[in-house]
């Protein structure tokens, strides 16, 4: 069964959000950013619809009034988010991410036993129907992820992967996957047969590596899946 209630034939929201139970975990406390691990189906910032209020920018800004978003996750993915909270930080993190300067790497399950160790999807995302994209060589965006094998379950069907997105288009992975026959777990949009494969979809954000906004230094987090 779906997770979503369908509401209406607007043009925005079309569905209510199942709400969200998990806490919202802060890792990196930091007077110029948070780091915190979003748990699968809570949006990163409200929906246009009044009962899909609940968000990561709206959970934060109770305790932290100059939170703002500069990247997003998917509702259903999982994982590591940078929340700056200064006008100060977000023009110079958000300057990292359109440079593409910022590491981030993401662990998911997929079904089928992915025959190749290593490699590199290049495969241009454009709009589709509703809330979906897809997969289009007329009029997509330049879209590149690079994968490697972390284990195959030879009984069970699938393979782990650790995937490195180079571009950051909407719903890259997914599409990209499920493009050389490897649909994510747990997928509604795109997993046909293996949609339901799993309790939640098997995607998260396992790292995040950035420069800091007023040291320059490094910094890094990492937090492991939670399947």
């Amino acid at each position: 069964m779906s997770p979503f209630t369908f509401m209406s034939a607007s043009v925005d929201d079309l569905f209510i959000l199942p709400a969200c139970n998990e806490d919202l975990q802060i890792l990196v406390r930091d007077k110029d950013f948070l780091l915190v691990n979003k748990p699968t189906r809570l949006l990163s910032v409200p929906g246009r619809h009044p009962q899909n209020r609940d968000s990561v920018i709206s959970r934060l800004q109770a305790d932290y009034p100059g939170a703002t978003i500069v990247h997003r996750l998917d509702f259903d993915t999982s994982g590591v988010m940078v929340v700056p909270l200064t006008k100060a930080a977000l023009s110079h993190i958000s300057k990292q991410f359109q440079a593409r300067s910022v590491s981030k790497h993401y662990t998911a399950v997929v079904a089928g036993l992915i025959a190749q160790d290593e490699g590199l999807i290049d495969l241009p995302i454009a709009a589709g129907e509703g809330p979906k994209y897809k997969i289009c060589l007329q009029t997509g965006k330049p879209s590149v992820t690079e994968y490697t094998v972390l284990s195959r379950d030879t009984q069970a069907g699938t393979t782990r992967v650790w995937l490195h997105p180079i571009t950051g288009r909407s719903h890259q992975l997914r599409l990209h996957l499920q493009a050389i026959g490897h649909p994510i777990l747990g997928c509604e949009f795109y997993g046909g047969e293996h949609a339901n494969a799993a309790e939640r979809l098997l995607l998260h954000a396992t790292d995040l590596g950035f420069v800091h906004p007023s040291t320059g230094e490094v910094v890094f987090v990492e937090v492991a899946p939670g399947f």
